[in-house]
C-alpha cells in the first residue's frame, strides 16, 4: 500500500496529480501551517505575455493552519480569474473540457481557502480519470505535530507500507523513523512532459489547467509520458 500525503494547494501543477496516481492513497493535509507567497493560494497559467498568477486572496494570520485560513472575498477574484481563463483560452481546442469546473470554482461562494483547493483537487483528479481516493487529514483524527511522526502515523492509518515523498523529501526527512516503522520511503521522479501549449514556446511548471485545455481527454496519458496531445492546439 502507497501512501503519498500533500497541503492542498490551488490548482496544483502536473507533479501533483502524478504524485496522486502513483499512491494507492492519498492524503490532503491541510492541518499544517499556512505558507504564504507559495502554492497554496495560487498558481499559474500561460498568456500571450508569459505565464501570470492566479491568485486567491486570503486573510492569513500567523501562525495559522491551512483548514483556518479564510478568504478575502471583497475582492472580485472569482471574476478576475474567470476573465483571465476565458482570454487566454477560449481558443483552446478543450476548453469545453473544463467548463463545469470552472464555473463550480467561480460561482460558488468559497470562505475558507481549504475547502476550495480540496474541491479542485478531487474534481481535476476525476476529471484526468485518476482513481486515487483522496482524504481529508482533518477528517482522519489528530495526528503528531513532528513532521516524521505525522506523515508515519498517516501511512499507519491506511496499513501503508511505503510513504510515497517528495523528491525534496531526501533534504530534510529523518528516514530512521521510517525504516524503524517498517514503511519503505520511495521518492517520486516525476518527468516534466513537454506538450502543445498557445502562445509560442513552452513553459513548464503551469498549473494542471493548462494541460486539460490543451490536451482534454488525453492529458492523463500525456502526464504519464505515453501518449501525445491529438489534434491542433487552437480551436477554429
Amino acid at each position: 500500500m502507497i501512501v503519498a500525503v500533500h497541503q492542498p494547494q490551488y490548482m496544483p501543477w502536473l507533479g501533483y496529480f502524478d504524485k496522486i496516481d502513483k499512491a494507492d492513497i492519498f492524503v490532503l493535509l491541510d492541518t499544517v501551517q499556512f505558507k504564504k507567497n507559495e502554492w497554496q493560494n495560487r498558481n499559474k497559467i500561460k498568456t500571450a505575455q508569459g505565464w501570470q498568477w492566479l491568485t486567491v486572496p486570503v486573510l492569513y494570520k500567523f501562525p495559522e493552519k491551512i483548514e483556518e485560513v479564510t478568504i478575502n472575498n471583497n475582492s472580485n477574484w472569482q471574476n478576475v480569474q474567470r476573465k483571465s481563463l476565458k482570454t487566454n483560452y477560449s481558443k483552446s481546442l478543450h476548453f469545453n473540457h473544463i467548463v463545469e469546473l470552472l464555473d463550480e470554482v467561480f460561482s460558488a461562494k468559497w470562505e475558507r481557502i481549504a475547502p476550495l483547493n480540496i474541491f479542485t483537487v478531487k474534481e481535476v483528479a476525476q476529471i484526468l480519470g485518476i482513481s486515487t481516493p483522496i482524504y481529508v487529514a482533518s477528517e482522519l483524527g489528530e495526528f503528531p505535530d513532528d513532521p516524521d511522526d505525522r506523515l508515519i502515523a498517516i501511512s499507519q492509518y491506511f496499513d501503508g507500507t511505503i510513504y510515497l515523498a517528495g523528491s525534496g523529501g531526501k533534504d530534510y526527512m529523518k528516514l530512521e523513523k521510517y525504516e524503524k516503522a517498517g514503511i519503505k520511503v520511495q521518492f517520486q521522479e516525476f518527468h516534466h512532459p513537454v506538450y502543445p501549449q498557445l502562445f509560442g514556446p513552452f513553459e513548464p511548471l503551469m498549473s494542471v489547467l493548462d494541460l486539460l485545455l490543451n490536451c482534454g481527454h488525453d492529458s492523463l496519458s500525456f502526464l504519464r509520458g505515453d501518449y501525445e496531445c491529438s489534434g491542433d492546439r487552437r480551436a477554429s
